[in-house]
């Protein structure tokens, strides 16, 4: 599976760099990549659409990733960034820093500690007095994220009409003003590197917490990890493109029915996979009514849904 999802990753890139309103062919698009070509093409490659494929790509791994490891967490194949309210934490939090005018580097910030926030608040309220089950966790994180989208529909109630499209464009999930994914690219790699010497403990893990600590793993110690890294990667994610789902939900299950459950091979292959994904789905929303261009949000939901009906009814 690797083997092919390194070139199928390669080519989604090379795709959304050659297609759009003006076609770049192979040989133009080699003449760009080795420092020749037309000055058109170095613009649309260098400065458009090389910037926005790059961010597309990480922050598809980014949610692929968040979901790979809170579906392991959970042992739940349900679990996601987007269901467990950890994005709308994320949203609130990058919403009130854009609101108060702070720059990139605290908007990411904010994002984090509502990611985190949201987190702890949902572990917390699913645990109670006693322990939590994942059936417990997930009811309690789709009521969480019920409210976080009732304070988003405030915070966008309040807001100057200036801001009012862009905030709402954002929410919908939008990379067309994405041109520094070094940060988001930087967190994948972190996380993926420390998450995959790792991939037999959380094979273990998935067994359950008790069968782990009877095989002589830290199970608490690796839940907080668990829970900090995909808090983390979707701040990132959400902080460069809105709230896109289905992305951490979809593409780890269908690698689950392909490959397997061992965590070594699912999780850079959710990498791989969640990035070529939206890379592809962020091309078609900006080629389908060009020079008009759709949310990514919109793309990935239109082909989610009907991917995710097929998997419950396929699992009758």
């Amino acid at each position: 599976m690797l083997i092919w999802l390194i070139p199928a990753s390669l080519a989604s890139l090379i795709a959304a760099v050659a297609i759009g309103s003006v076609p770049i062919t192979p040989s133009d698009l080699a003449a760009v990549l080795l420092g020749g070509g037309d000055p058109l093409h170095q613009v649309l490659v260098w400065q458009l659409r090389l910037p926005r494929a790059l961010a597309a790509f990480a922050t598809g791994g980014l949610l692929a990733l968040a979901g790979a490891l809170m579906q392991v967490l959970l042992r739940n194949p349900l679990a996601d960034p987007y269901v467990l309210g950890l994005s709308g934490g994320a949203a609130v939090g990058a919403l009130l820093a854009m609101l108060a005018g702070l720059g990139l580097a605290i908007v990411s910030g904010a994002a984090f500690v509502g990611a985190l926030t949201s987190t702890l608040l949902v572990f917390g309220l699913a645990h109670g007095t006693g322990s939590w089950t994942p059936a417990r966790l997930l009811l309690t994180g789709v009521v969480v994220a019920a409210g976080w989208g009732a304070v988003i529909s405030f915070l966008l109630a309040v807001s100057p009409n200036s801001e009012l499209p862009g905030m709402l464009y954002w929410l919908m999930g939008d990379l067309s003003h994405a041109r520094d994914p070094r940060l988001a690219w930087l967190v994948l790699i972190l996380v993926l590197l420390a998450a995959w010497p790792m991939g037999r403990t959380l094979n273990v893990l998935a067994r359950g917490p008790l069968q782990a600590a009877a095989l002589g793993v830290a199970v608490r110690p690796l839940e907080w990890s668990l829970y900090l890294s995909a808090s983390l990667v979707t701040a990132v994610a959400v902080t460069l493109a809105g709230t896109v789902g289905f992305v951490g939900l979809i593409v780890p299950h269908l690698l689950r029915l392909v490959i397997g459950n061992d965590q070594r091979l699912i999780l850079p292959a959710a990498a791989l996979a969640g990035g070529t994904l939206l890379t592809l789905a962020d091309t078609m929303a900006r080629t389908l009514l060009a020079p008009e261009q759709l949310p990514v949000g919109v793309i990935t939901a239109l082909l989610g849904v009907p991917v995710f009906l097929y998997l419950l009814h396929r699992s009758r």
